[in-house]
């Protein structure tokens, strides 16, 4: 059950907030990567426009409809950092968020202090220049359409950081659900939440059944495998919480780094409840 970002300042913020909040994690790094591959056409707003009415062997009207949004969430950005706005909450808006940000800071137009991002005074937005980047989909002709589009393959080796999430108190669950979606897609965050759920439910029912004996751990799974799946009623509906017996010993597994079981000679024993 982990959160996984390429985002540095995402890296630093969520970081501080789970710490601040007594969040037990885990934080992995390992070197990941971003990669497209298409076409791009560059210059100012008023010249990629002309560009795209002029350009042979694609689909203009989709570079149209392509760079109408692109303009459209510029225009969304700029407005909120004219008068200056954090990082993490501009990053809520999605991920095309960064890639205009990063266009910005290499035209030199933005100021970023204290984790707050705010465009320069006196920056004139029409005389920046821009890459409207397209997918190789969009041409169906590539000899006429790079006569004015380039090439364009992205490869970003780039660190990648992954928060592996060790909470099994379902409140301290619930606050990292509110603090990760500052940080995360909604789709994203709700998969993780209720496999965390899912886990500490679990982890709870396994600890219970142990009781003060020590039991043969082949037993305990194919017990928990007799229970499956495990079904919950919820104000809203049901959650339903489905496993097999290599996810049971892998709960063992992490019960047992956590300091709740002892697993010896085949046999599991209880060394406390979840608090």
């Amino acid at each position: 059950m982990r959160f996984v970002t390429k985002s540095e300042s995402v890296k630093k913020s969520f970081l501080e907030d789970l710490r601040r909040e007594g969040i037990k994690f885990e934080l992995h790094e390992r070197l990941g990567y971003e990669a497209f591959v298409g076409y791009l056409l560059e210059g100012t707003l008023e010249e990629i426009s002309a560009q795209i009415d002029v350009i042979e062997g694609a689909d203009r009207e989709a570079l149209r409809e392509g760079f109408t949004s692109f303009k459209e969430s510029l225009n969304h950005i700029l407005e909120h950092i004219k008068v200056g706005e954090r990082f993490e909450t501009l990053l809520q808006e999605g991920p095309w968020v960064a890639e205009l940000l990063d266009q910005l800071t290499r035209n030199g137009a933005i100021d970023y202090s204290d984790g707050v991002i705010k465009l320069r005074e006196g920056v004139d937005v029409t005389k920046l220049r821009f890459e409207f980047k397209f997918p190789f989909n969009l041409v169906h002709s590539p000899e006429n359409a790079e006569r004015i589009a380039k090439q364009f393959a992205f490869a970003d080796l780039t660190m990648e950081y992954e928060f592996e999430i060790l909470e099994l108190d379902i409140a301290k669950i619930n606050t990292l659900g509110k603090i990760a979606s500052r940080y995360f897609p909604e789709d994203y965050l709700l998969r993780v939440y209720f496999a965390l759920i899912g886990r500490s439910i679990l982890s709870g029912e396994i600890l219970k059944s142990l009781g003060n004996e020590k039991v043969p751990e082949e037993d305990l799974v194919k017990a928990f495998m007799r229970a499956s799946p495990i079904s919950i009623p919820t104000e809203k509906g049901t959650l339903v919480i489905n496993y097999s017996p290599k996810a049971i010993e892998e709960v063992l597994r992490f019960l047992k780094r956590a300091g709740y079981v002892e697993i010896k000679a085949g046999k599991v024993k209880k060394l406390k409840d979840l608090v």
